[in-house]
């Protein structure tokens, strides 16, 4: 790796405006045409997405390059989230990210597992003292791989500003050829007032859409009253690739008046999350489509919004005609409108939703507490984005708290009363989310006495479990015996079937060997360059627990030639 002589400015941070971003100081980590299979803010599960995800080929193992000189300030293996990971720093005061790494560069390669050894973990995070790890832009810094919770291989790409936010790549004159307008699946309409009223209904209300020969969309005739609100459920795609990406902008106008602006330029981790509130959450839990919201509901401090008049809210009077329409932008302008037409129109009688009640009423604003039997439910203030009466019902160890289709922003604290166990029983219970006739999602279980307790942020009917079951360890290249002298790599599968894998440690003649673990596959993998084997007989041991404790061993001798 080369290395940077004189390092100028390394902490010092200049303040851009958007539009006085520098075009021409990153160049593309990768060196093939650039193609994305998910843009930056695009709405994924939780959160936004924070950068660019950059195809490679459908292959692992292609060249990634440091974008621009700077010094390695922090590197991360995971076996979930970003998978193996490097931050780089740069004079200028950003910081580029790249993730879901195969392998770094030599000189870092060497270093990370070095620590990797010594702390006897594949999983770690590393933050190199000033000047040990230096970059020249251009300089291959890692391959390109499929670790952590990556579907496919590719790279992630981020551009981080000085207080650690994603910013939009493209910004930074990162290209993607596209002259494709941004797709509409649907537009609807919600009424968000008390006596608000759509077409007679306050439910929401899917319109139809017409495209008219210039390109734009115009839906049909509304007939409302009082607050209203649209959302609208779009995509966009790019020249060379068929994925569903995410769009640049949403821009709003009524009667040619602009009343709302989301532009996805830059957001920060701490509110990535209240995505979950920009969207229609209960429809995307039912039927797997996002429909952004274009109107801002209380809890939603969302920076992506850049305007927002009387916070996107239409109201609408008797007998007045109104114009309602949508720009929806992709980075490269391309647009489709959507024009929404609209007449005042007052009804005495109306279809009303029903809001079920019942006598679990949790405000937003306050601490919410249930126990009954063996259950006690803690969920703290500003965990629920409204206030909601809460379904909550009993069956005997078995607790149902809501629903999947309201959206919790923090954790709520379930606890179990486990005294009536005996202690040897206690040790392989967990908690569990029932999922259909699937088998119980694991929740992670804190165990202190008689308490049991798991903290998520996901409603639903939770129980507790037994785990009987040892993992599973299935050797795929190694036996008894066997000579492997051919062989890179040694290679063994582990499962668990029910509270899941938990921890793994091998060894190769008594000394710990590093086990790469992949958590899709269940692989893991040791490299033979490793060098922590002889070149005669090999004694290979394998401990893996699951996350109630039960363990399985699995020991074999192989053999390596010279």
């Amino acid at each position: 790796m080369r290395k940077i002589i004189v390092f100028i400015l390394l902490g010092f941070s200049f303040c851009y405006g958007q539009k006085d971003l520098p075009k021409d100081y990153f160049i593309n980590p990768l060196d093939i045409p650039t193609v994305v299979s998910g843009t930056f803010g695009e709405l994924r599960s939780n959160h936004f997405h924070s950068g660019l995800d950059m195809k490679t080929n459908g292959e692992e193992g292609l060249n990634v390059y440091a974008t621009a000189s700077g010094r390695i300030t922090r590197i991360k293996i995971s076996h979930g989230g970003y998978g193996k990971a490097l931050y780089i720093a740069h004079p200028n005061g950003y910081t580029s990210v790249y993730a879901h790494l195969k392998k770094f560069s030599p000189e870092i390669e060497a270093f990370v597992k070095e620590r990797q050894y010594a702390k006897e973990s594949y999983e770690i995070e590393l933050f190199p003292k000033s000047g040990s790890l230096l970059v020249k832009q251009g300089d291959i810094i890692a391959l390109s791989g499929n670790t952590g919770g990556s579907s496919g291989p590719h790279l992630h790409f981020e551009i981080r500003d000085s207080r650690s936010r994603p910013m939009n790549p493209m910004n930074f004159g990162m290209d993607v050829k596209d002259t494709r307008k941004p797709i509409i699946n649907s537009i609807w309409s919600y009424s968000l007032g008390k006596n608000a009223q759509i077409n007679g209904s306050q439910k929401p209300v899917r319109l139809k859409l017409t495209l008219l020969e210039d390109g734009s969309y115009k839906a049909e005739n509304l007939n409302a009253y009082g607050k209203i609100g649209f959302g609208v459920s779009t995509i966009d795609k790019q020249d060379l690739a068929e994925n569903n990406n995410g769009v640049y902008e949403i821009t709003t106008e009524i009667n040619g008046q602009e009343n709302l602006k989301i532009e996805m330029n830059r957001f920060s981790f701490a509110e990535t999350r209240y995505a979950n509130r920009i969207i229609d959450y209960s429809y995307f839990k039912e039927y797997r489509s996002r429909i952004t919201k274009l109107f801002v509901e209380k809890n939603n401090p969302l920076t992506v919004f850049k305007k927002k008049t009387n916070n996107g809210i239409v109201n609408i009077q008797d007998s007045l005609s109104y114009n309602y329409t949508i720009h929806i932008k992709d980075f490269k302008n391309n647009t489709t409108t959507i024009n929404i037409p609209i007449q005042g129109k007052y009804l005495e009688t109306i279809t009303k939703t029903d809001i079920p009640k019942t006598s679990e009423y949790a405000k937003a604003t306050e601490n919410y507490t249930y126990s009954s039997g063996f259950f006690d439910l803690f969920i703290p203030k500003g965990a629920l984005y409204e206030n909601t009466y809460l379904d909550i019902s009993v069956s005997g160890e078995k607790i149902k708290i809501h629903n999947n289709k309201t959206p919790l922003h923090k954790n709520m604290t379930l606890v179990f009363d486990v005294s009536r166990y005996k202690e040897e029983d206690k040790k392989k219970l967990y908690i569990g989310r029932i999922n259909g006739s699937k088998t119980p999602s694991y929740s992670r279980t804190a165990k202190k006495g008689n308490r049991f307790s798991t903290r998520t942020r996901t409603f639903g009917t939770y129980s507790l479990f037994t785990d009987n079951l040892k993992p599973t360890i299935i050797p795929i290249n190694v036996s008894s015996k066997k000579w492997i002298s051919k062989a890179t790599h040694l290679k063994v599968k582990i499962n668990d079937s029910e509270s899941g894998i938990k921890s793994y440690r091998g060894t190769i003649n008594g000394k710990f060997i590093l086990l790469e673990y992949d958590y899709k596959t269940g692989m893991l993998i040791y490299d033979f360059n490793d060098k922590n084997h002889v070149d005669s007989e090999n004694n290979f041991k394998l401990v893996v627990l699951d996350k109630v404790g039960n363990r399985a061993t699995f020991e074999t001798t192989f053999f390596r030639k010279p």
